[in-house]
């Protein structure tokens, strides 16, 4: 037999003729471990990778509800460490956040109420971090220029509005002046 090599989503390819042909329920469960193997996963997402190889729904759905019977593939434990990783060590605010579970395929009723455990004091908190940390770093010395700055980074990262020019506007200290300030389209 030859050596595996990877597939095009990283799969490994055997492309030996003996090559033992395997059913496609267990084709199935060993994309969707393999896969787990490497980082968790939500249910879409597994659901999507076996679409994606060509496995019939209808033999993707047992597996998947197995695994979810098994504890394997837990949508609501998948949120809330997506939410702890992405708060913490991204910087993201409940929007982005809400965004990136969505877009991953978790159930909306999940994401709101693990989005709702990120605490509005803990949002502030994080971004007063995130305009201290680029405030030392910034080498723009106009103050209108970098509370713009400052305003669209938390705007990307899925701070409110609202609280992104609250935060910028006390950091800098600028007062009322700072009203003024157009967001930057950045």
């Amino acid at each position: 037999m030859r050596r595996r090599s990877p597939g095009v989503d990283g799969a490994a390819v055997t492309d030996s003729p003996d090559a033992k042909a395997i059913s496609p329920a267990a084709e199935a469960q060993e994309v969707c471990l393999r896969l787990l193997a490497a980082c968790p996963r939500s249910r879409a997402e597994l659901a999507d990778a076996l679409r994606m190889r060509g496995i019939p729904q209808e033999v993707g759905e047992p597996v998947l509800h197995r695994l979810v019977e098994v504890g394997l593939v837990d949508d609501a434990v998948f949120a809330e460490s997506a939410v702890h990783s992405g708060h913490r060590h991204r910087g993201l605010g409940r929007r982005a956040l809400s965004t990136a579970l969505r877009r991953r395929g978790v159930p909306d009723e999940i994401v709101r109420e693990v989005v709702a455990t990120v605490r509005p004091e803990d949002e502030e908190l994080r971004a007063r971090e995130l305009v201290r940390r680029r405030i030392r770093t910034s080498t723009v010395r106009d103050a209108r220029i970098l509370a713009r700055k400052l305003g669209g980074m938390l705007a990307r990262k899925g701070y409110s509005e609202g609280l992104a020019w609250r935060v910028v506007r006390e950091e800098l200290g600028l007062g009322d002046w700072a009203a003024e300030v157009e967001p930057c389209p950045d």
